[in-house]
């Protein structure tokens, strides 16, 4: 039976393994970017050359015309979704007291915002599969304070993992909801923090198994979420952290 999945944020990086992987399964996937159209299309060749059929649309996850935009795109071309993936978001790193009002509203409009609007308008889809699931990419930082990230970010992140639990709750038996949580992952996001050799071997030390994550790594372990054998689990925090945070 043909399976479909959407990954928001699937252009590049965290978002772009989980495309493919998707596309190494079989599923039928579309995937959304933002700006980067030379990106998505890079992606999209990768994914086609797996075997895959793909599709990608530009949407904004923090503009709610823009998610309803998508939804109509993406209603004509799949007949329902068995899989949702959150993955679309931003980081900022800076102290609490250089935030801006504008900067915080900014990462809580795609980093929380975007996850319950797309969710919520994506919701008809997800019920016509009759078994779906979602999975909300989260992070390290939303579980501890003690991490390189802003305050904003680290709230962000909490609130993702709140709202992973409760919708656990509330869509179940037919939906299960769960999240990934990475700490820092091989990606242009995270290079900009991690730009020179010693940064990078002092982040590496940070963990037990004294390595960084790659984006393969959360990947896999978004798809065995959104696999049968997860049949058992929803409302869970998975962990892919090297042992950091245990």
């Amino acid at each position: 039976m043909e399976k479909y999945v959407l990954v928001t944020g699937g252009d590049r990086g965290i978002g772009r393994a989980i495309v493919l992987k998707f596309a190494e399964e079989g599923y039928t996937i579309a995937f959304t970017y933002l700006r980067k159209e030379d990106k998505a299309k890079e992606t999209a060749e990768r994914a086609s050359s797996l075997g895959a059929e793909v599709f990608y649309l530009q949407m904004d996850v923090s503009n709610e015309k823009s998610v309803v935009r998508g939804y109509n795109i993406v209603s004509k071309l799949f007949p329902k979704l068995d899989v949702l993936v959150n993955n679309a978001g931003i980081i900022l790193f800076k102290a609490f007291e250089e935030i801006s009002a504008e900067e915080w509203r900014k990462v809580m409009d795609v980093n929380v915002f975007g996850p319950f609007i797309v969710t919520k308008t994506f919701l008809p889809l997800l019920k016509k599969a009759g078994k779906a699931t979602i999975i909300n990419v989260a992070s390290i930082a939303g579980e501890t304070g003690n991490v390189v990230a802003s305050v904003a970010y680290s709230a962000s992140k909490s609130a993702v993992i709140g709202l992973t639990k409760r919708l656990a709750v509330e869509l179940a038996p037919n939906i299960r909801v769960n999240a990934v949580s990475p700490s820092f992952v091989d990606t242009e996001m995270v290079h900009s923090f991690i730009d020179t050799p010693e940064k990078r071997e002092r982040i590496k030390s940070l963990h037990p198994l004294n390595d960084i994550a790659t984006p393969e790594d959360v990947a896999n372990a978004v798809f065995f979420l959104a696999s049968e054998k997860a049949r058992y689990i929803t409302g869970h925090v998975l962990r892919i952290n090297g042992g950091r945070l245990t």
